[in-house]
Parts: structure tokens; C-alpha cells; sequence
């Protein structure tokens, strides 16, 4: 496989210590939990997600690692180790579409991934049009899946509760994985981050009001 140039993973990088410096300060990825994925390369599908073990506030431009489809590293000069996690990245932006995919541990995704198994269901909330979705009139369903240390299983889970979009109903640009934390994607950095703070946000008004 020839590698994505230099530049554009470099830019990629920096892209996504921007983000983990912004959700770092949340109190989203604190020490070195979390992950963020972007796609530098559609076909064959490339990411780069951010390295194992780094503190995510404080990632620079080279702390990305590029992984292939199923998430496997593809830099042979390289040999820090992606993201535990990355395999799942890579399902989902083969699977949705997105261009970036984010996984962090905020706290209340996970309360609420353990107050409801079967999925959070909200409704009448203005917010929910960040997500896509109509502010009333409509239940969305934000799905959750078990906890597994092998990204396989979890990526066949996903595939069972993840809706594609139809021309009705959009699809929900988030995942919750009870007992870790949340995924959310998105077509570019700034929708992913969108779906993810807005969902953390109505996940949030759940916990604190049911």
C-alpha cells in the first residue's frame, strides 16, 4: 500500500490534537483515555487516529498513527501502536460513510449507557436538530452496545443497532458503549464534533432529569 504524502497526515494530526486539546479541557479524555480518528484516504480506506498511551491534551502534529480498514497499523516505519479501538473507527467510517470519527469518556454517556441498555430515547428537545433530527414529534433512539475488548464483536454489535439514513429519518451519528464511553461521526472534524458535543449534551439532560 503506498502511504498517504507526509503533509497531509501531518495535517491530519494536527487537526486532531486540536480536537483532543478541546475535549481534554471538557474533562472528555482525561490522561491518556479516548481516541479520534479522520479518513485521509477513501479507497482503500486510511485513517489516522491518534497514538496509545499519550496524554490527549497534550498530542502535537505527529502523534497519529495510520491504520487500514480494519484498523491494523500500515506504517512499517512506525512502530508505535494505534489506538486500541482503532478497528472500530475504521468499521464505522467504512460503515456510515463519515470522514471523522471521535471516542471519548465523557461521564454522563457512560451513566447513561448503564441507566438504559436498550438505548437512550429522547424527544421534544430543541437540540436534538444538531444531530439532524426534528426538535419535536419524533423519539430518537441513541443506541448502546455491550462493552468487548475485541473491536470484531463490537463492530458486529454496532452493525445491529446502527440505522442507516433514509430519506424519512436521518441516521443517529452516535454510539454509546455502556461502561466506556461514546463514539460519534460525522462527513468532515467539525461534524463529528458537532454530533458529539450535542449528544453528550442531550445525554446529559437525561441523566440529570429522569
Amino acid at each position: 500500500m503506498t502511504l498517504p504524502a507526509p503533509e497531509r497526515v501531518r495535517a491530519a494530526g494536527a487537526a486532531l490534537a486540536a480536537e483532543a486539546s478541546r475535549f481534554s479541557g471538557y474533562g472528555w479524555m482525561r490522561g491518556t483515555s479516548g481516541n479520534l480518528s479522520v479518513v485521509v484516504e477513501r479507497d482503500p480506506l486510511v485513517l489516522a487516529v491518534t497514538a496509545s498511551g499519550l496524554d490527549k491534551s497534550e498530542l502535537t502534529d505527529r502523534d497519529v498513527v495510520l491504520i487500514d480498514g480494519v484498523g491494523a497499523a500500515i506504517d512499517p516505519s512506525d512502530t508505535r501502536p494505534p489506538s486500541a479501538e482503532a478497528g472500530l473507527h475504521a468499521h464505522i467510517a467504512a460503515r456510515t460513510g463519515a470522514n471523522a470519527v471521535f471516542h471519548v469518556h465523557a461521564f454522563d454517556a457512560v451513566v447513561a449507557g448503564h441507566r438504559w441498555p436498550g438505548g437512550v430515547e429522547i424527544r421534544d428537545m430543541e437540540m436534538l436538530k444538531g444531530i439532524g433530527h426534528r426538535a419535536h414529534d419524533e423519539t430518537v433512539t441513541i443506541p448502546v452496545i455491550r462493552n468487548h475488548q475485541d473491536m470484531t464483536v463490537e463492530a458486529a454489535w454496532f452493525d445491529e443497532v446502527y440505522r442507516p439514513a433514509t430519506a424519512e429519518i436521518p441516521e443517529v451519528p452516535a454510539l454509546i458503549v455502556a461502561s466506556h464511553g461514546i463514539y460519534a461521526w460525522g462527513t468532515d472534524i467539525a461534524a463529528a464534533r458537532r454530533h458529539l458535543e450535542i449528544t453528550e449534551w442531550l445525554l446529559r439532560f437525561a441523566v440529570a432529569t429522569r
